[in-house]
C-alpha cells in the first residue's frame, strides 16, 4: 500500500483492559511496523533554522483508540475482508515473548484461531476507517 494523506487514514486500536505499559508497547510496535510495511507513510527529515535534524514523522494523525479485546478481533475480521484496508494485528503471544526467535517459534506452532489480539493497526480509505473506528474513544 502507498499511503496518501489526502485519501487515507490510520489508527491504532488497543484492548482497553491492557495496562499502560503493554498498551504503549502494542501501539509502538504497530507504529514501527506501519513505517516498514506502508510506503510513503513517513515524511522526509526536517531541519530547524539552526540546522538540527528532525527525522521524518508520519504524514497524518495517528490516533490510539481503545475497545474490548473482542472488538479488536472483530475489527480484524472486517479489515481482512477489504483489500483496501491494511491491517496490522498485534497479539498477546508477541507480548509474552522475550526474543524475536521465541516469538517465531511460538507463533509458527500456534493455529491463528488460538492467537488473542491485544491491538490492531488499520490504514485505508478515510471513510472506511472512520466507519470502523469512529465510535471508539481515544486511549487516555
Amino acid at each position: 500500500m502507498k499511503f496518501d494523506a489526502k485519501k487515507h487514514k490510520c489508527t491504532i486500536v488497543v484492548d482497553q483492559d491492557l495496562n499502560v505499559g503493554l498498551s504503549m508497547n502494542a501501539a509502538s510496535v504497530i507504529g514501527i511496523s506501519f513505517g516498514k510495511t506502508i510506503s510513503n507513510i513517513v515524511g522526509p527529515d526536517m531541519q530547524s533554522q539552526d540546522d538540527v535534524n528532525y527525522p521524518g514523522v508520519i504524514y497524518s494523525p495517528l490516533p490510539v483508540l481503545k475497545t474490548t479485546r473482542k472488538s479488536v478481533m472483530d475489527l480484524l475480521s472486517v479489515a481482512e475482508q477489504d483489500e483496501e484496508i491494511h491491517c496490522m494485528p498485534f497479539s498477546a503471544l508477541a507480548q509474552s515473548c522475550k526474543t524475536y526467535d521465541e516469538y517465531g517459534e511460538r507463533i509458527n506452532s500456534t493455529n491463528s484461531e488460538s492467537i488473542e489480539l491485544v491491538a490492531i493497526g488499520l490504514v485505508g480509505p478515510k471513510k472506511k476507517i472512520t466507519k470502523l473506528t469512529g465510535n471508539l474513544p481515544l486511549y487516555n
